[in-house]
């Protein structure tokens, strides 16, 4: 697994295994009216558990492996009724990885998803089979964890994380028939079925490629060579042009600008002329709604 042998975390015998995710979940019910407030802290308390204590891989992990990642429901008012325990909120993902030889963590994975539907009421047990759909909850945070895990084997081996993409994809095919939003292609262009569509599709295959470039190549070897990272990281984003160009302004392209905007501005500012230059005609292109954070490199 790249991702041990990129990352030796302690030296000597370590017996212990943990599971792939170190995931927080915070649940926002600030906006919803109900005297029964202990469902918030049970819902936490209960997707946290099915997240961090499932094993969603064959591989091991140590704790300090652990990926870390944040889940952050807003629960809607207009979309929950409490009495029912049916709930609707908008919902934050993101997940990161330690960069190596600093004491830094990158954000890998950053998507904004609104269209949370699902029922939830206090010490309901959370069931999960990855070849059917039982609920939407469940299938929710399953497919948001495969994700996540399959953004951080890319980042570390080059489509790395392909198996767990065609599993968050198998859980998108389980739900076409539930009629909860969010999983048909018709819903939206920015959905869960269009960001699976983007990870299993070859034209995406040089945006996958650019993650490596930019993790393992770049900031990886950042404290080491700056010069040779930041040309890592041209050059992955060179990729994402590539990609571009077949499918522009994709939900997989903004989500990469979402987690990386402000970091490659950092990046490239202290870059050489030519370095600054390609980056900013690129990135610019790319978001041009970020324009103001690319100007940072040139200026």
């Amino acid at each position: 697994m790249a991702r041990l042998l990129v990352f030796i975390l302690f030296i000597g015998a370590l017996s212990t295994t943990a599971q792939e995710l170190n995931c927080r979940v915070v649940v926002n019910a600030q906006q919803i009216q109900t005297t029964e407030r202990n469902i918030f802290s049970d819902m936490e308390t209960s997707f946290t558990q099915f997240l961090n204590n499932r094993k969603w891989t064959d591989d091991e992990f140590s704790s300090e492996e652990r990926i870390n990642c944040n889940i952050i429901l807003t629960l809607d008012p207009n979309e929950s009724t409490p009495s029912s325990g049916r709930w609707g909120a908008s919902v934050q993902i993101l997940s990161s990885r330690p960069v190596y030889n600093a004491s830094y963590e990158t954000v890998v994975f950053n998507f904004a998803d609104r269209d949370w539907q699902f029922e939830y009421v206090q010490s309901q047990p959370l069931q999960f089979n990855e070849n059917s759909f039982t609920s939407n909850i469940t299938s929710l945070l399953a497919y948001y964890a495969y994700t996540i895990i399959g953004m951080d084997y890319d980042s570390f081996s080059e489509l790395g994380g392909t198996r767990y993409f065609q599993i968050a994809n198998q859980i998108v095919s389980n739900a076409q028939n539930s009629n909860y939003s969010g999983w048909s292609q018709f819903n939206s262009v920015r959905n869960r079925y269009w960001l699976s569509e983007n990870l299993m599709g070859s034209n995406f295959e040089p945006l996958r490629k650019a993650v490596y470039e930019y993790h393992l190549k770049g900031l990886d070897v950042f404290m080491d060579d700056p010069e040779a990272a930041r040309n890592s990281i041209l050059n992955g984003l060179k990729l994402i042009q590539t990609a571009n160009k077949s499918r522009p302004r994709s939900i997989l392209t903004i989500s990469f600008l979402d987690a990386k905007a402000e970091e490659l501005s950092q990046i490239f500012k202290e870059g050489n002329p030519t370095q600054k230059r390609e980056s900013y005609e690129i990135l610019s292109k790319l978001d041009p709604s970020k324009s103001d954070t690319f100007k940072k490199i040139i200026e």
